[in-house]
């Protein structure tokens, strides 16, 4: 079997009381809750696909956390995998491989894996002979922040359009399957293809609360200043004009000697 996670930062105290407040009393705590729901699922023989940001931890403290896990596992190099740039530490001793990008075969579909989310992936209009699609971007990094709500409008957008299918030449719509596998998404237990499919359209079907994105949207209409009304004024009275005498015209008397 072969299960996906990501961002599961071992160590990271931070991320307990800020981003994604994970509500643990200590990084200990969470650790070791994170281990439990692993090993809950996994068995030695099964692959688990990490999509970055696995540890925070020193080489030594990531060392300990990989030899409690079970299952083989595979490394998509994350932003925050400081530990694979020392030296002291063997790769090969813990993961299968540590790349960037991977492309994966998972029951005939096609499993583009990076830690950066691809708004437009490699296979993006395949399809089977029922119309459904079989390629897949599963990704990390954006947590469940403002940027998972600019992921989710852009794939509501791209499916609202249509493009010519090379296979029918009927127009058709245009398949987005972009999967952040964020371990707090599966309570931080490694999810099968199929189950993290089933996760992201839960997901979107509960975002019954405003996005982060049409709160700010909200946030700034009321930040507009508004025009002040011209203060009236009092109508001014009309009074009748003053003649003036005009100026008699005295004529010069000569040269001045």
């Amino acid at each position: 079997m072969r299960y996906y996670i990501s961002d599961c930062h071992f160590y990271h105290n931070a991320l307990l009381a800020h981003m994604d407040k994970r509500g643990f009393e200590s990084v200990e705590k969470m650790n070791e809750a994170m281990i439990e729901a692993w090993n809950s699922r996994v068995r030695k023989n099964d692959e688990v696909v990490i999509l970055g940001d696995f540890s925070w931890g020193t080489t030594e403290q990531t060392e300990e956390i990989l030899k409690q896990l079970k299952g083989k596992k595979f490394l998509i190099r994350g932003n925050h995998d400081l530990f694979l740039e020392d030296k002291k530490f063997d790769a090969s001793k813990y993961f299968g491989w540590v790349k960037d990008y991977a492309e994966l075969s998972d029951n005939k579909r096609k499993v583009v894996l990076s830690h950066y989310p691809i708004a437009c992936y490699n296979g993006q209009y395949r399809r089977n002979e029922q119309g459904v699609p079989t390629a897949f971007m599963l990704h990390g990094h954006i947590h469940s922040t403002q940027d998972q709500d600019f992921m989710d409008a852009w794939c509501d957008f791209l499916s609202r359009q249509k493009h010519l299918s090379l296979h029918t030449h009927e127009m058709e719509g245009v398949p987005c399957q972009i999967i952040n596998c964020f371990c707090q998404y599966s309570n931080y237990v490694p999810q099968t293809l199929d189950e993290w499919i089933e996760i992201d359209k839960n997901r979107r079907a509960k975002k019954t609360v405003p996005s982060l994105v049409e709160k700010k949207k909200k946030a700034s209409r009321k930040r507009k200043p508004q025009r002040k009304q011209a203060a009236k004024l009092p109508p001014v009275k009309k009074s009748r004009p003053v003649l003036k005498p005009a100026r008699k015209k005295v004529k010069a008397s000569g040269p001045i000697e």
